[in-house]
């Protein structure tokens, strides 16, 4: 069960710090694109996501964009951002991930997964022993196979919450 629940929970990725990664040995970010970097589908960043990726680069944190979707979709996104890619990434099968580790040639303990679902990012992060850190959507979707993937996440989600309760 530990494998569907995240290490962290953030309400938008531009909450993720330099420090926090320091903090915690992160060297790179494994970063997903619909509903973490911008909505689903749209391909212009949301407001703030340009100037965070600006400052994690500054800082030194290594980026790279690890999606399910096409290369269609996500090399315009990416070399929009500047940032390396994976199209294609298969999650929650760990394909993706693997070939993010060996571009950014860190271990698995330096390197954070950072996206809106359990059941492709989380769990493929937690699979490969990184470091997991989920984002509320940026726009629920309104499809009922979403909707019914939303409401099974919850039970992660409040397991999540009960375990960090007052911290």
């Amino acid at each position: 069960m530990a494998l569907f629940v995240p290490d962290v929970m953030l309400t938008s990725v531009t909450d993720i710090t330099p420090e926090f990664l320091k903090k915690h040995g992160i060297k790179g970010l494994v970063l997903d694109v619909d509903n973490t970097l911008t909505t689903h589908g749209n391909p212009v960043p949301a407001p703030g996501v340009l100037e965070w990726i600006a400052d994690m680069k500054r800082s030194g944190i290594q980026l790279m964009i690890v999606s399910n979707n096409t290369n269609k979709r996500v090399k315009p996104f990416a070399d929009m951002l500047g940032l390396p890619f994976v199209s294609m990434g298969c999650k929650p099968l760990t394909f993706g991930f693997s070939r993010a580790r060996k571009r950014f040639d860190f271990t698995a303990k330096e390197i954070a997964v950072v996206g809106d679902q359990i059941f492709t990012d989380i769990l493929g992060g937690n699979v490969k022993g990184m470091m997991t850190i989920m984002v509320t959507p940026l726009l629920m979707e309104e499809g009922g196979f979403f909707r019914f993937k939303r409401k099974m996440e919850n039970r992660f989600i409040q397991k999540y919450q009960r375990k960090h309760a007052g911290e």
